[in-house]
């Protein structure tokens, strides 16, 4: 295991420094780890949504290790993260704990009774800014949240990490074209093209291509990027870009990234695993 200046997220102690930016091997191995805190929470809870959480943890490593500026969960200031694929709740919950924001237990009560740690995100958890899972909706969310930064004289910026599926709602695009009308250039849509949704790929359901020219026909900045390699994720998320326009940074991922039998297989948008199964993805995400 790399040692990244932070403890594991299955341990007792946190945490990543907020002060200062992490290296790339450090990203790496938050990213690992929330891979391991994602097969882990998934198997002790006996659910699923485990290629969809295993697709983003290195746009979510890439965000809350050297992206967002965010000193504590409650400053006025902060940047906004809205994850509007919410069942993918799991590998923010990991973040938050590598974070310090939530601690072991709130992430070992991953969809326990009586737990805000559920398969979708509750903003009664620091550093979740807004409860999501009804798709299509986060945009909406990320769009009134970069305008209010903007009437409030705030630098603050806004992060909405959708799935590709999720384009396929219609008011995904009545906030593209809210955004670009306004020129909201503090808001910046991540988009995890994986190709999958819940019952077939997304080109079978409806097809998307090509996705970077339509974001761009709606008047965004549009940048297609590896999902998985945390440098170039870095760069595009922390482009200045242009003043005058939103940007969405198409991220192409593989569902069930690091887990061989998952990567690419529907069935793991909703499947829990077996023990077998769980001791195999363990190991592979761990070597």
């Amino acid at each position: 295991m790399v040692e990244s200046g932070f403890s594991r997220i299955t341990g007792a102690r946190a945490i990543i420094s907020v002060s200062t930016s992490m290296n790339d091997d450090s990203l790496r191995a938050l990213a690992r780890e929330i891979r391991v805190a994602v097969l882990t929470g998934s198997k002790r809870a006996n659910v699923g949504h485990i290629g969809s959480a295993l697709s983003i943890a290195d746009v979510i490593a890439a965000l809350y290790g050297r992206v967002l500026r965010i000193e504590r969960p409650d400053d006025p200031q902060r940047d906004r993260f809205i994850l509007s694929k919410g069942h993918a709740a799991l590998a923010a919950y990991a973040a938050l704990r590598a974070r310090g924001w939530i601690d072991e237990d709130t992430l070992a009560g991953y969809c326990t009774d009586g737990s805000f740690a559920g398969t979708h995100p509750d903003h009664q958890l620091p550093g979740i800014d807004f409860s999501t899972g009804s798709l299509g909706q986060g945009l909406s969310f990320g769009v009134g949240a970069a305008l209010a930064a903007r009437l409030q004289g705030s630098n603050r910026r806004v992060f909405v990490l959708v799935s590709d599926a999720e384009c396929n709602e219609g008011s995904v695009w009545e906030s593209v074209m809210f955004a670009a009308h306004h020129r909201l250039s503090n808001l910046v849509t991540i988009v995890d093209v994986n190709g999958q949704q819940a019952m077939d790929h997304t080109h079978r359901v409806l097809d998307l291509s090509p996705i970077e020219a339509r974001w761009a026909a709606f008047g965004w900045q549009a940048h297609v990027v590896d999902g998985h390699e945390l440098s170039e994720l870095c760069g595009a998320l922390t482009s200045d870009g242009s003043s005058e326009s939103p940007r969405v940074v198409l991220a192409q991922t593989v569902f069930g990234k690091g887990v061989s039998f998952m990567e690419r297989k529907i069935k793991w948008h909703y499947m829990p695993m077996n023990d077998d199964e769980y001791r195999q993805a363990l190991e592979e995400v761990t070597h």
